[in-house]
């Protein structure tokens, strides 16, 4: 299983430097839709020319026009794209027509979509490479919200996808269990006082728990 790392700083200069302390431990950098917004596409070349040899994410969340916004993504160096689940068919389509233009990849985020199983096989029928169980910040903040659902929406799915949702080295190892490809760690790392050594701590869990 890899790790992803999902950067949700505001700045180009604070992401740089929040993935290169991180870099050594993660497959996947992640530039999350804030910093997205808030720095503009710059910053997806900017991780891209700092770290080649890394997987770059941009998590645009599309919701139309998605070839254009796709195309425009790729171009500035990012290797996979969101688009939401919730988007149109044609949304979805147009997205991974740009991806297979330039042998990229579009990853479908289910967040806020209710039968997130269902949705997952079709859009994988659609052409995107994998999907993303997800679970919001505000999701997480609510009464009732448990992790192992989207574990079980993932389970039941049947298609390649990741998790994400306040994931720490106590639940990874559970995501890994699950048969996930990819475990999407934010606040975890970007959030504590020595991001290095949180990456490097779910990346042994990740290694124990694959051993265990």
């Amino acid at each position: 299983m890899q790790l992803q790392f999902a950067m949700d700083t505001l700045t180009t200069e604070a992401a740089l430097d929040l993935a290169g302390k991180a870099a050594p431990y993660v497959d996947v950098i992640e530039l999350g839709t804030p910093l997205i917004k808030s720095a503009g596409l710059s910053a997806i070349t900017a991780i891209k020319e700092a770290h080649p040899d890394k997987v770059v994410f941009a998590d645009l969340k599309t919701m139309d026009a998605g070839e254009l916004e796709a195309d425009i993504a790729f171009k500035a160096g990012a290797d996979l794209v969101t688009v939401l689940g919730v988007a149109g068919d044609s949304t979805i389509a147009g997205a991974v027509k740009a991806a297979k233009a330039h042998g990229k990849g579009i990853v479908v985020d289910l967040i806020g979509v209710p039968d997130k199983a269902a949705r997952a096989k079709e859009v994988v029928a659609l052409g995107a490479e994998f999907v993303e169980m997800h679970a919001g910040l505000d999701e997480q903040a609510e009464e009732g919200f448990t992790f192992e659902t989207l574990l079980r929406d993932g389970e039941a799915s049947g298609v390649p996808f990741s998790v994400a949702g306040g994931i720490t080295t106590d639940t990874i190892g559970s995501v890994q269990a699950s048969g996930a490809r990819i475990a999407v760690a934010g606040s975890a790392i970007y959030s504590a006082d020595d991001v290095a050594a949180a990456a490097s701590a779910l990346r042994d869990a990740i290694s124990e728990s694959a051993s265990a």
